[in-house]
């Protein structure tokens, strides 16, 4: 075959786990456009299919395994030639995957995501090309938002956590690389960046010498074209109201914080290994509540952690009745090798994980719903994402609410709106899901 032939091959991938995980993706998928090979969306269109896989915790790994099952029958039908397997769950089990997946045709780890292109070369016996420095995107997500990844890995090594082994130590990506990049992302349209990284208010420590997540997202806002910038996982040990004055005071940043707290008991946080405890975090939301009141709050949180006792269970909840955080996501915990609190004694029964997740849920949700109806009257901006082709109306997502993870605004589609746009919206009704808003 020669590399003519192979730039008529079709591509498609399947991205899984976190929103860090979908930029390595995209980034990956922008080399083997470039190359030549022509990206597709349904894989049964493909002939090389790439399964992005996340292995944070067990259901994460479930699903990738899932997932490569899926494509192996795919395979074995005839369907797709060639069935690559990149992300975490490389790191994490290649080996063993070797073995149980013997028809993938390469296991891709994380420091060869930029060679992903030699690596389908190699499947197809050709010499490796040596390829330029330059790299861009293709977007997966909605045509009006993307995810900017300013850092990779993490040095915080909480006892539950599997992202250092997999990750490696936290690196910042170049302020200079990041401007760069989200410029280019403006030009293609993108109107909204959100910040990520496993810890977002580390950035620039390992490079600078000092955090500098409020001097990136001043040069941020300065870019043409990008009207939003969002925060998520800024740890509560880092925050600073040098970064709070400026998202209050900077238009373009969006009043909204992703602050992963996971605890307040102080045994579990200090077993947790996580730098805050109880009254810090306490006085940082009544801080917040009090001298940040527009910043909107989300947050997660660990059920069923060992040592997890009925009182300090209990003593979680009152703190969400407390503390009235507008949204929160909860995880059982999962009980992961090569983690600290997986040697831990008294680990809590599936049953009882369970319960408490319900528990822990329907107290949030009753405060969740009773936050949201406080919009319902206003008139905010929205970002439309995407048509309910079944409703015929555009699923939004106002500037209070990231997308995906928090509820969305609807609204009718009355042919003078696109997907990407920014438009503002009454918010008439809230279902316990969704907003339903009306075009102003």
């Amino acid at each position: 075959m020669t590399k003519e032939e192979l730039t008529t091959k079709k591509v498609s991938a399947i991205s899984l786990g976190c929103d860090k995980n979908r930029v390595d993706l995209e980034k990956m998928l922008f080399l083997l456009s470039n190359y030549g090979l022509k990206i597709v969306e349904n894989v049964e269109d493909a002939d090389i299919v790439i399964v992005n896989t996340c292995a944070f915790i067990l259901p994460a790994k479930q699903e990738a395994i899932e997932n490569i099952i899926e494509m192996e029958n795919l395979k074995k039908q005839g369907k797709i030639e060639k069935l690559v397997v990149t992300g975490c769950i490389v790191e994490r089990h290649g080996n063993e995957l070797k073995q149980e997946f013997p028809s993938v045709d390469a296991f891709v780890r994380l420091k060869d995501n930029s060679n992903i292109v030699n690596v389908i070369e190699k499947l197809y016996n050709l010499p490796t090309t040596k390829l330029s420095d330059y790299s861009d995107r293709i977007l997966t997500t909605s045509c009006g938002y993307a995810y900017l990844k300013i850092a990779d890995g993490c040095n915080n090594v909480c006892s539950f956590c599997t992202i250092p082994r997999i990750r490696g130590k936290y690196k910042s990506e170049k302020m200079d690389d990041l401007v760069r990049e989200a410029k280019l992302l403006a030009k293609r349209g993108v109107k909204e960046l959100i910040l990520v990284a496993q810890d977002t208010t580390r950035y620039g420590i390992d490079l600078y010498g000092k955090p500098m997540l409020t001097a990136l997202c001043e040069k941020l806002a300065k870019i043409k074209g990008i009207e939003w910038i969002r925060i998520h996982y800024a740890y509560p040990e880092v925050l600073d109201k040098k970064l709070l004055d400026f998202i209050v005071s900077e238009n373009k940043m969006c009043k909204y914080l992703d602050i992963p707290l996971q605890h307040i008991d102080d045994d579990i946080l200090k077993s947790m290994r996580r730098h805050h405890d109880e009254q810090q975090t306490r006085e940082l939301v009544q801080m917040l509540h009090n001298d940040y009141p527009q910043i909107k709050l989300r947050s997660t949180f660990i059920v069923g952690y060992p040592g997890e006792t009925r009182a300090k269970f209990k003593k979680l909840l009152d703190f969400l009745k407390e503390a009235k955080l507008d949204y929160v996501g909860f995880f059982p915990y999962y009980r992961e090798e090569n983690t600290v609190s997986f040697f831990l004694k008294k680990q809590k029964s599936n049953l009882t994980k369970k319960l408490r997740l319900k528990k822990a849920q329907k107290v949030q949700s009753q405060i969740a719903i009773k936050k949201a109806m406080e919009l319902v009257g206003q008139t905010v901006p929205i970002l439309c994402d995407s048509f309910v082709e079944s409703e015929g109306k555009l699923l939004c997502h106002s500037i209070f609410h990231s997308p995906l993870v928090d509820f969305g605004v609807k609204i009718v589609d009355n042919g003078n709106v696109k997907l990407g746009q920014i438009v503002t919206a009454k918010l008439v009704s809230f279902d316990g899901e969704n907003y339903e808003g009306e075009l102003e």
